[in-house]
């Protein structure tokens, strides 16, 4: 019993040593973190107050170098001002010199004004006085001329008009003829100037396209795989393509007939790729006829991306572009009209840069000036108007709009129209850029040696330089050198007036005497 109580003495005596000695121990462990942790924030202290000190000096340095860029800037600043207003005050000094000198220029000018009225006043009352004295001899002679000649004053009137009639009559044609001259010569050198600069600096290529109505076949028996059984492929090429496919008696070829260009085009090259590739039934035409379509298509809008690109042109509606392309695909007496656009735009933008006026309006107008001819067998109506309408309806510039629909009028209201008027002759007047019909040809020769012999005095006439020219010989006895300038102009308004022909027509009129003698 005394054992158990001794053991359990001793039990808790430990357990209070265990408890005081671990006291202890965390009170050194807590001295010693104590420590720590003071050094730690004296660390602490001693790095903010070198960061801050850092920070100070950086913000006295920034602060002094921001005050020195300050002062740089205000000294030039004044510096600037200052030669501003010695520059100011220079010139308000040559203005008061030069105000001066036209204050007395302007003085002298009021007193020669006022010198020359006095000397014209008195001129006037000299002119009145010599006025009333050559009435006065005027009535004289004239009762003296009456009592001589026996004639009265309506009489003598009546002579005199006549003579002067006859007389002025040579006056005005030589007066017409000079003024003709002058005028002519003027118009001619700054019209050839623009034109031949026009001409000179557009090189454009000497080709003459059509459309190809005819498909060449490697043999006449394809003739009959391209008809088919009871007609079945001929029909389906036909629906797919709305063009006439003609099979005739014609050697290894066949004629395709369709009033739309581009329908002509699609249907040649689906045949032709028929052909190659020996397929021919109505699901593989109308397979290849799509696929062809959608070439053409793309075709077209690359034709007309091309166009733009070429003349430098931005911002012209898609639709109008791939209506440019499509005019790769149509001609105008043989003349490949999408060439024939480019060609307008380059001469017309040169003879707008020439006088001055907006180039790219210029070039705007020329390429889209025959769009209406790529959809008039769609819409009725001139090609100029359907033209001048589709460019309307995808924002092109007012003046575009008013060129296109009066490329075709007698009298353009706008300097642009009348420009495009010229340079759409030039294009379809240079050679070989467009075919007429010979009897037409030949009809308008004659039509214009019979105007120009049809006027009184006229002997002969000769249409040359294919129609460009006519020369009449009037009769000497009948027609004096005076006379010839007014017989020219009659003749080329008669011209104007009932002809219908392209470019310009020049009307020589020649006048010979010849004496012929035989020494025998």
């Amino acid at each position: 019993m005394i054992n158990l109580w001794t053991a359990v003495g001793i039990g808790v005596a430990g357990a209070i040593a265990g408890y005081v000695i671990a006291t202890y121990l965390n009170k050194i462990i807590g001295r010693s973190k104590l420590r720590q942790s003071e050094q730690k924030v004296q660390e602490m202290l001693d790095s903010a107050k070198l960061q801050a000190e850092s920070i100070k000096k950086e913000a006295a340095l920034y602060a002094r170098n921001n005050l020195l860029e300050l002062r740089a800037d205000f000294e030039k600043e004044t510096k600037d001002r200052r030669q501003e207003l010695v520059s100011l005050e220079k010139r308000l000094l040559q203005k008061e010199e030069y105000l001066e000198k036209k204050e007395d220029i302007i003085a002298k000018k009021e007193s020669d004004i006022i010198r020359r009225e006095r000397n014209i006043s008195i001129t006037e009352r000299n002119l009145a006085t010599r006025e009333e004295e050559y009435k006065k001899k005027f009535n004289e002679i004239s009762l003296e001329l009456q009592r001589i000649s026996g004639l009265t004053t309506d009489q003598a009137k009546q002579m005199l008009m006549e003579s002067v009639q006859e007389q002025a009559k040579h006056d005005i044609g030589r007066m017409l003829k000079q003024l003709e001259e002058e005028a002519q010569q003027t118009a001619e050198n700054k019209a050839k100037e623009i034109i031949s600069i026009a001409v000179q600096r557009y090189s454009g290529e000497y080709a003459q396209e059509r459309t190809v109505t005819t498909v060449d076949l490697p043999n006449d028996d394809l003739k009959g795989r391209i008809i088919g059984r009871e007609g079945r492929n001929i029909r389906a090429i036909e629906g797919a393509t709305g063009v006439d496919i003609i099979v005739d008696d014609t050697p290894q070829a066949i004629v395709i007939s369709g009033h739309d260009p581009v329908k002509r085009e699609i249907a040649r090259l689906s045949i032709e790729k028929l052909i190659a590739d020996g397929r021919i039934h109505p699901g593989r035409i109308e397979d290849i006829v799509n696929k062809t379509s959608q070439e053409i298509d793309k075709s077209m809008r690359e034709a007309g991306e091309r166009a733009m690109f070429d003349l430098g042109l931005h911002g012209i509606h898609s639709e109008l572009v791939k209506l440019v392309g499509r005019l790769k695909y149509r001609t105008s007496y043989a003349q490949n009209v999408y060439q024939h656009s480019m060609e307008v735009a380059f001469i017309l933008s040169i003879m707008a840069g020439e006088l001055g006026l907006n180039i790219k309006h210029a070039k705007r107008a020329g390429i889209l000036h025959d769009i209406g001819k790529a959809v008039d067998h769609e819409v009725e109506g001139s090609h100029a108007v359907i033209g001048a309408n589709l460019a309307k309806k995808y924002g092109e510039p007012p003046k575009v709009v008013e060129a296109i629909e009066q490329h075709h009028n007698d009298t353009p209201a706008s300097l642009l129209g009348i420009l495009l008027q010229s340079a759409d002759a030039l294009s379809a007047a240079r050679p070989g850029a467009r075919r007429e019909m010979y009897e037409a040809y030949v009809k308008r020769l004659q039509d214009l040696e019979r105007l120009s012999t049809s006027f009184d005095g006229i002997e002969k006439a000769y249409a040359i330089q294919a129609g460009r020219e006519i020369r009449v010989i009037v009769s000497p006895e009948k027609v004096s050198d005076d006379e010839i300038p007014l017989i020219s102009k009659q003749i080329a308004d008669r011209i104007e007036k009932e002809m219908s022909y392209p470019g310009t027509i020049k009307v020589t009129v020649l006048r010979e005497t010849r004496a012929s003698v035989y020494a025998k």
